[in-house]
């Protein structure tokens, strides 16, 4: 028997009549009959009856119903193994620093998940000395790192790679009581102390702008998260240099962003292993992905 026409009984034993198995499958209900009569043909015997209160099968039709129950599970069955059975499988640890993974993976988790759905995706944060120790000792699979792009690259260990995303401009984050043009400051402004932290990168972008500037930075308070050192800026109690993205999503409503020359950049390196370059596989696959967001990055929306 036909499985199409079975499909055809299998709908008129749950709908009850001819008129509605016609409208589920979006046909015509002549055409439903013809498949029954032709149906009732190859089997040999009838398949239904007609009574007042609609369309019943005969206890050939049911067994011949229960057979396109059976087609119909194992067609749907097929076709969840093979859903399940594309793409990568396993667990990829990504570790990030916090404006990456705020801006870059966070807003992407949830579509990777559901684009991976075998993948488990581990992230976490950390600053780059932390997340480099953890990938050399394999703790993680992938590293979205920072590095000064004015420093010269460090040795990778046999078998890391290392592949530039993004360059990320600094910024000089002031108060908006100072009056200070993208040229020059003058050191009669200079009444505010900087903003400390103890991050090694930062202290390179400042270090420049001493050189562009005779600004000598005395720093009072200390700060881990920049948001925390916009926060300040904004109350007055110092000035900061960061880097662009991490002023995504900020209040800068009360602060002056300043893209003064020499400044230079930092660098978002994403490192992973050379066995995870394939596409195909799990860090490679989300290797993609990564470069897709930043490519889809809006930098327009990255404070200048």
């Amino acid at each position: 028997m036909d499985p199409r026409r079975l499909r055809i009984l299998l709908a008129v034993a749950r709908t009850g009549s001819v008129v509605a198995a016609a409208a589920e499958l979006f046909i015509t209900p002549s055409a439903v009959s013809q498949q029954l009569k032709r149906l009732e043909q190859e089997a040999g015997r009838p398949l239904v009856t007609r009574n007042p209160r609609g369309t019943v099968l005969t206890p050939a039709g049911l067994i011949a119903a229960e057979a396109a129950e059976e087609i119909e599970r194992a067609v749907g069955s097929a076709s969840d193994r093979m859903k399940e059975g594309a793409g990568p499988s396993g667990t990829v640890r990504i570790g990030a620093i916090a404006s990456a993974l705020r801006s870059i993976i966070a807003p992407r988790i949830m579509e990777w998940q559901e684009t991976y759905p075998r993948l488990a995706i581990h992230l976490v944060e950390g600053d780059t000395q932390t997340l480099t120790r953890d990938l050399r000792r394999r703790d993680l699979d992938m590293a979205l790192i920072e590095l000064d792009t004015a420093v010269e690259g460090e040795h990778l260990p046999a078998g890391m790679i290392e592949q530039p995303v993004l360059d990320d401009p600094w910024r000089l984050i002031t108060p908006v009581t100072w009056k200070i043009d993208r040229t020059s400051i003058e050191s009669s402004k200079s009444v505010l102390p900087w903003l400390g932290v103890d991050a090694p990168i930062m202290e390179l972008a400042i270090e420049r702008l001493r050189r562009v500037t005779d600004l000598e930075p005395s720093a009072v308070h200390v700060y881990y998260d920049p948001l925390t050192a916009v926060s300040l800026v904004a109350a007055g109690q110092g000035v900061a240099v960061l880097p662009a993205l991490t002023l995504r999503g900020a209040d800068l409503s009360q602060v002056r962003v300043l893209d003064l020359p020499g400044l230079g950049t930092r660098s978002l390196v994403l490192r992973r292993f050379v066995r995870d370059t394939s596409p195909d596989s799990p860090v490679g696959a989300l290797a993609m992905e990564i470069r897709r967001a930043i490519v889809a990055l809006d930098v327009v929306s990255i404070p200048t």
